[in-house]
């Protein structure tokens, strides 16, 4: 079977249908893959609105805990001050590996 992709059916209102097929022509890209890249860009939006929650709540519920984070990344602020000038990698990376958040 190999890295084959299956495919299946499901039902979507024909407006929802009709929304993914005038985006899939107008980039010239399969239905699917609109609708992969959706699914994507959702999972990516829960992934950091879930983060960003956990965050909240150990700041509210876990002052001292919170503290300690922020003394421990504030070695990391510091590593930034190395006396090295920034160099540029962006000729060695393709486009993709510049948005290592974003896993498309």
């Amino acid at each position: 079977m190999g890295s084959e992709q299956r495919h299946t059916t499901i039902r979507v209102s024909t407006l929802t249908r009709d929304k993914i097929a005038a985006i899939a022509k107008q980039e010239g890209r399969p239905m699917t893959a609109v609708i992969d890249d959706a699914v994507a860009e959702y999972e990516h939006k829960k992934f950091w609105e879930e983060m960003h929650a956990a965050v909240e709540r150990t700041r509210r519920e876990d002052p001292e805990g919170w503290a300690d984070y922020l003394a421990e990344t504030a070695v990391f602020d510091r590593a930034a001050s190395d006396g090295l000038e920034p160099e540029d990698w962006s000729s060695h990376l393709d486009r993709k590996e510049f948005d290592a958040d974003n896993p498309r």
